[in-house]
């Protein structure tokens, strides 16, 4: 991580990251690239992912409900793994794929889509 300067981190983007990911309803996710371009970075969904994985407030900040642009969860979950991650999510009612992926096409949040 060390790419990313200290500017983008609590006072800047990543700020933002939390912001947008705060705003996912219950039951919805948002893709990585979603967030990234609500919070100003269009192109960024990887720092979104660094920004998720240093979250300041676990359990404030639903980074769980950030997913990745097919619906796959990921493996580097940071707060339990992909299990918890989707205990997490079905716990809010999402919807999964027999190949494990998020249901997009129901469980999508619509903002900046």
């Amino acid at each position: 991580m060390s790419s990313v300067d200290a500017n983008q981190t609590k006072d800047g983007f990543f700020a933002h990251v939390y912001e947008v990911v705060e705003q996912i309803p219950l039951g919805m996710v948002a893709t990585y690239g979603q967030v990234a371009t609500l919070a100003g970075g269009m192109g960024k969904a990887r720092f979104v992912g660094f920004a998720l994985h240093a979250n300041p407030r676990p359990g404030i900040i639903p980074c769980h409900r950030v997913v990745f642009a097919d619906g796959s969860l990921t493996s580097g979950f940071a707060f339990g793994g992909i299990d918890a991650q989707r205990r997490l999510l079905e716990g809010e009612g999402v919807n999964f794929l027999a190949d494990g992926r998020v249901d997009l096409a129901t469980c999508r949040w619509s903002a900046g889509t």
